[in-house]
């Protein structure tokens, strides 16, 4: 039976706690994610992208609705979102979960690494209904139940209200099989002010809700997914070298310049990181591969 209303926390709020209630209802709504100064200077940076896109084109990602990708080359304020304390601790305690595996005679335990994998700027706006209720892991074909590979953040960038699209949820659907059939009965709406987050996991049933007011209703998404699973949007091709050298060390690795264990993403049996490194490092460690200076 889905829960009438979604849990909300503040941000220094028990990172357990807050883990505790992901695991047993795949939802909660952090009313302070994000502070005003920074989320001004987002909309300073995304807006103009945001304003020159047209409708998405199709059913499902919305025809009232506009969308902006690679954030992260558009701009270099999103290191508190994606290193937030509840955001990246939980999905670190939920996904970085010891993996058991024999090489020969010795018994390993892995930890997976975790990197940012889709990034979105969501606009619904009046007339746009609500979205096919989805859960976003489906991209990597994976069985429910299962263990969570998926753990993402929606961060209002406006206010969000059940009347103007404000994300509609099935609390504690991550833990259905894959044959029961998600209904809009079953969803509660995220309401939240601006600078408020939405974290859930990828087995949870969303999507976008219906927009019957004249004000746009904008989010900000952003997906960590394992490690070992090719991300949903190409972080190398979307973020130029030189934007990624902008942002720190950590955010850079959870952008995938990474390798996650036991030996996934290397870049000539070198940890990826190397071609973040100094042209002089790179060539020592990866030769001819490093292109010559114009």
């Amino acid at each position: 039976m889905t829960v009438a209303s979604l849990t909300r926390v503040r941000s220094d709020a028990d990172l357990g706690d807050v883990v505790a209630v992901l695991e047993r209802d795949g939802a909660v709504i952090v009313e302070d994610f994000l502070d005003g100064e920074t989320l001004a200077g987002l909309w300073a940076d995304l807006e103009p992208a945001l304003r020159a896109q047209e409708y998405s084109g199709n059913w499902y990602d919305g025809l009232r609705t506009r969308r902006v990708s690679s954030l992260f080359a558009r701009t270099r304020r999103l290191t508190p979102v994606v290193t937030h304390r509840l955001f990246l601790g939980a999905a670190r305690a939920i996904m970085q979960k010891p993996v058991p595996m024999w090489i020969g005679r010795s018994r390993q335990e892995m930890v997976p690494t975790i990197q940012i994998s889709a990034t979105q700027l969501v606009q619904i706006h009046k007339g746009q209904g609500k979205q096919p209720l989805h859960r976003d892991d489906a991209l990597h074909l994976r069985p429910h139940p299962g263990p969570t590979t998926r753990v993402m953040v929606m961060l209002a960038m406006s206010e969000f209200t059940a009347a103007n699209g404000g994300t509609l949820v099935i609390p504690g659907s991550h833990h259905w099989d894959d044959e029961r059939a998600p209904t809009v009965e079953e969803t509660v709406p995220t309401e939240m002010p601006p600078g408020g987050g939405l974290i859930w996991l990828g087995g949870v049933y969303h999507g976008g809700g219906g927009n019957v007011t004249d004000t746009p209703r904008t989010g900000m998404t952003v997906a960590y997914d394992l490690g070992n699973l090719r991300q949903e949007e190409n972080q190398y091709l979307a973020v130029p070298r030189e934007r990624v050298l902008e942002y720190p060390e950590e955010v850079r690795r959870l952008l995938g310049y990474d390798r996650c264990p036991p030996g996934v993403g290397w870049l000539e049996m070198n940890d990826p990181y190397i071609w973040l490194e100094p042209e002089e490092a790179r060539r020592a460690a990866l030769g001819d591969l490093v292109p010559a200076p114009k």
